[in-house]
């Protein structure tokens, strides 16, 4: 038989006399990938390598995976071992085997190494488990015990040998949130994810939360002077984006399917059932009983610093739909995290209750759902505001807001810093100073005004 470009190719010795179905399936698989051509005639040939002899269900095993796969998952070796597995061909020869009391066995195994996806996107070449190993400073036993894939570190004993740390944060007359907090090792290891692997990953043109170059404002400015203004919260966004959609996302952008499998380990987490059972009080049982469920499986943490990056990437096909929608309705639509903002004219004022069954209707069909709590329809009559911003006419801060921090600089002039800091700030001096930026770049005649109060101060 022989080798692919692109591929690394050797023969061993079967070492095993009585192979699993699953260890058939998987060296099938192998050989298949490995074959001179994606063709009946290549196929057959790298079975009968493998099995020792042509058997009578290869044929019809070949037959199944060319009608499957029209071209050959050069990078999914697992996912066609699966198929393959669970082909009737297979499928019958494993109980005809059983039957007789005559094991399949496997002649000789094909490793193949494994090919970068053709993608769209730009992602880095990383083409195997060893490469991504390098890529973030680890040995293969470091990615495989960071990753965990199998959830084992769920049931470890509580101790430092846990990836991560557990924060319940109890809302009054709403659903607690709980923070997932990686450990410092898993952290750094994410954030190499983070900067080398995902931020190449081109994102909707809808997302405006975590995304360079985008904002909060950026996402408000999309809809001043509007007629009416729709805002939708989704209920528990990151434990509802889960494992089979952040793999499936990378395995769209193009990672291999063993890269894929292990970034998306490193990324997603199962929380421990001791945590779940502490959840405090707070927030409707079916909520709760909603959150308790979507924990239990591999989710993306609230916490890790990888999560929002894979969240935006992760519903991509979600804001494909909601613009969609919007632009159905002439409507403009825009997403900060889990805030979903719709604004346009009188056309989608009289039509606001439809569209926004519609837009649960999306949101629902993509595995999420939209917190009937915090859904608003705002007249341009009515201050209307996108996370926080007031957008009416244009963005501004709400006057609120500019006032109490007015206050808050009047009296650190006045009285001292030390007796304004009533949240403990670590570095008060830099906390003033990004709020009045912020305010700057909403207004910046108010931001003005609060840098000359800022200067009174005496630090």
């Amino acid at each position: 038989m022989g080798t692919n470009a692109g591929h690394a190719t050797r023969m061993l010795a079967a070492h095993t006399p009585h192979p699993s179905p699953e260890t058939v399936a998987a060296a099938l698989s192998h050989a298949f990938l490995a074959a001179d051509g994606w063709s009946p005639e290549a196929l057959l040939a790298a079975g009968t390598v493998t099995m020792g002899a042509r058997r009578r269900w290869l044929g019809p095993l070949v037959r199944s995976v060319l009608a499957a796969y029209h071209r050959k998952p050069s990078d999914a070796a697992r996912e066609l071992a699966a198929h393959i597995a669970a082909s009737d061909a297979f499928v019958g020869a494993v109980a005809k085997a059983q039957e007789q009391r005559k094991p399949l066995k496997v002649a000789s195994y094909t490793v193949s190494g494994p090919e970068l996806r053709q993608g769209s996107l730009a992602v880095p070449p990383i083409s195997g488990l060893g490469q991504l190993a390098g890529f973030l400073g680890l040995g293969l036993g470091e990615l495989e015990w960071f990753a965990d894939t199998r959830h084992w570190n769920r049931l470890a004993r509580r101790g430092p040998l846990h990836h991560y740390r557990y924060v319940w944060h109890q809302r009054p007359g709403r659903t607690p949130r709980l923070l997932e907090i990686p450990g410092m090792r898993l952290r750094a290891v994410q954030r190499q994810v983070l900067d080398g692997l995902l931020a190449p990953i081109p994102l909707h043109g809808a997302a405006h939360g975590f995304v360079p170059g985008r904002s909060a404002a950026s996402g408000a400015a999309r809809h001043t002077g509007a007629h009416v203004l729709i805002a939708l919260d989704l209920a528990s966004f990151f434990t509802n984006v889960t494992a089979g959609k952040v793999y499936g996302a990378l395995r769209g952008a193009g990672y291999p399917e063993a890269v894929a499998h292990s970034l998306t380990g490193l990324c997603t987490h199962v929380a421990p059932p001791h945590v779940i059972t502490a959840m405090p009080p707070g927030g409707p049982a079916s909520e709760r009983f909603a959150l308790a469920q979507a924990l239990r499986l591999p989710h993306l943490p609230q916490g890790a610093p990888t999560s929002p990056a894979l969240a935006n990437i992760s519903v991509r096909r979600l804001d494909s739909r909601l613009q969609g929608w919007a632009d159905a309705a002439g409507a403009s639509y825009t997403r900060y995290a889990d805030d979903l903002s719709f604004s346009g004219g009188p056309q989608l004022a009289r039509r606001a209750d439809s569209f926004v069954r519609g837009v649960r209707r999306i949101v629902a069909d993509q595995g999420h759902a939209v917190n009937p709590l915090k859904t608003r329809v705002r007249p341009r009559s009515t201050r209307q505001q996108v996370t926080g911003i007031v957008v009416n006419e244009r963005i501004n801060a709400p006057r609120r807001e500019f006032d109490a921090l007015k206050a808050v600089l009047h009296n650190c002039a006045v009285h001292g810093p030390e007796s304004q800091n009533r949240g403990q700030h670590p570095d008060f001096q830099a906390q003033l100073l990004g709020r009045i930026a912020w305010m700057e770049q909403l207004n910046p005649s108010r931001g003005a005004r609060l840098r000359r109060d800022y200067g009174r101060i005496s630090w």
